[in-house]
């Protein structure tokens, strides 16, 4: 039962892949709406740009690696922008690992709602982070989207983002592009790095695989015949579900107990 819960399986097709809990990761992506949350999502998942604007209530993706042989998940969870449920919006920070905070150049607004976030993520982490004396660093990336527009147009300068950042390590500036996809690759790159995650999760260092794939995905043996001096490849999940309320609250309490019991042990190797 002990081993089971350390995995955490994903399924999707023909396939069953269990990912270590320690190798599995959620990336919360945050802002308000119409900024391009949704586009820079789908530059990492499908290296596309969506024309049509559709709103989001909230997206949830699954990513699965093998990266020279270890596997690896990330949870991509894309948040509305209106937040109508406060509560929601507190638990998806809580159980996040690492975070984009977007916001559009050409809008002071969301500028403006970005910096409520990063305060209220640090307040959040913060309450969690007393509860379980962790040391652990909160990687977070804050993107100015559609720098594609004209100078003219924006209403945010490049020094007031790099402010928000400039007292933080573990969080990093990028003006970007979703449409034109610039930057994008970059800034994954850099908030992976800071997380101290392998950087072949970034889009453009793996292989993508098609879910055809997902029986042998696994297996530390799996190579692809066509491709040489590559050992990372990634797959999406077409059938990723997001974890219940009741799951999310389960993690939580298990992080606390859990980092909990590891002070203990460190304590009476002290003694």
């Amino acid at each position: 039962f002990q081993d089971q819960a350390m995995m955490k399986t994903m399924s999707g097709g023909n396939c069953n892949l269990n990912v270590p809990a320690k190798n599995s990761y959620r990336m919360v992506v945050l802002g308000a709406s119409r900024v391009g949350k949704s586009s820079i999502v789908s530059r990492f998942l499908n290296g596309r740009f969506e024309d049509q604007y559709t709103p989001t209530i909230e997206d949830f993706h699954r990513k699965v690696y093998n990266i020279r042989g270890d596997m690896y998940q990330l949870d991509i969870l894309d948040t509305s922008g209106n937040h109508p449920f406060p509560a929601m919006r507190r638990l998806s920070i809580l159980t996040g690992d690492v975070f984009i905070l977007v916001f559009s150049l050409d809008n002071r607004e969301s500028f403006d709602e970005v910096k409520r976030l990063q305060k209220q993520i640090l307040e959040v982490k913060s309450c969690l982070k007393n509860k379980t004396k962790e040391s652990a660093d909160l990687p977070m990336v804050i993107c100015g989207n559609k720098n594609d527009h004209s100078e003219i147009f924006r209403k945010v300068r490049t020094d007031e983002g790099e402010n928000l950042v400039s007292s933080d390590e573990n969080c990093a500036y990028f003006e970007v592009s979703a449409k034109k996809n610039t930057n994008v690759d970059e800034m994954f790159y850099v908030l992976f790095s800071m997380a101290k995650l392998p950087h072949e999760m970034s889009p453009s260092l793996h292989r993508k695989i098609s879910i055809q794939y997902g029986d042998t995905f696994q297996q530390k043996s799996f190579r692809m015949r066509r491709v040489k001096d590559m050992d990372a490849y990634g797959m999406i999940s077409p059938f990723a579900r997001r974890p219940s309320v009741n799951s999310d609250l389960k993690y939580i309490k298990s992080k606390v107990l859990r980092e909990g019991q590891s002070r203990e042990r460190e304590k009476c190797t002290i003694q």
